[in-house]
């Protein structure tokens, strides 16, 4: 990097002389207080730009809490539209079904020879062996509306008693299954009227599950949220009795 050349000496020592002569000629001026007036036009400044600062900080969390407004608005639209009286389910033993729930979809969704036990051809006699292991009267739903029909069904293990797990595929081949299954041991009445209708992402896929009575129902796929959410509302009114 190329360097300016330094003044000669004689010049230097002329420029410090012309600097100290005029630091002696304005000495008074160097040593006066600042005037009132710079002062308060300092001070005013400074209060500008801490207002300024202030504003911009309190709208970046203004805006923050309008986000967070937005996202619960729609999240409570979403749970209004609903199946009313329900509430959530928060237990153990609600996580634990959900996740298996969505196992044993991922286990048998793919299989292409043995997805089911007793297939839909013998609707009647899987509804009523399922209902026997589970002591519970059940009923498939019907999804035909929705482009699905029944494939079968199947008996599975769970924590309190026996699951059980039937299966639906529409015309490209997508399948989604409702597990059924007690999740509240008789022994636990405290909690036999516990209800709740909730979306889950934990597991291999995601699913929408409710409870019933001591009965957990989850239906799982490989879906969009919202095409779950119909299915699973179709579902819930069908297996209860509600119209529409």
């Amino acid at each position: 990097m190329n360097r300016p050349p330094l003044p000669p000496d004689d010049d230097a020592q002329t420029w410090h002389a012309q600097r100290d002569a005029l630091r002696r000629l304005h000495a008074e001026v160097l040593d006066e207080p600042v005037p009132p007036a710079l002062l308060a036009a300092a001070r005013m400044a400074a209060r500008r730009q801490a207002d300024r600062a202030r504003w911009v900080r309190w709208g970046g969390m203004a805006a923050g809490v309008l986000m967070a407004f937005g996202a619960g608005w729609l999240a409570n639209a979403q749970w209004s539209a609903m199946p009313a009286g329900m509430q959530l389910a928060r237990t153990g033993a609600t996580r634990e079904f959900v996740h298996a729930a969505a196992v044993a979809h991922a286990v048998y969704a793919p299989e292409k020879r043995h997805p089911v036990e007793v297939a839909a051809a013998e609707q009647q006699h899987l509804v009523q062996w399922l209902s026997k292991r589970l002591d519970k009267p059940l009923k498939v739903p019907d999804l035909g509306a929705l482009g699905y029909t029944l494939v079968g069904g199947r008996l599975l293990p769970g924590e309190a008693g026996a699951r059980a797990q039937f299966m639906f595929e529409d015309a490209a081949g997508e399948r989604v299954t409702l597990y059924i299954g007690t999740l509240v041991r008789p022994s636990d009445p405290a909690r036999a009227g516990e209800s709740a209708f909730r979306f889950s992402s934990d597991g291999p896929v995601p699913s929408f599950y409710w409870v019933d009575q001591g009965f957990g129902y989850a239906l799982a796929g490989k879906l969009p949220r919202e095409t779950l959410l119909g299915l699973a509302t179709v579902v819930y009114r069908q297996l209860e009795g509600r119209a529409g």
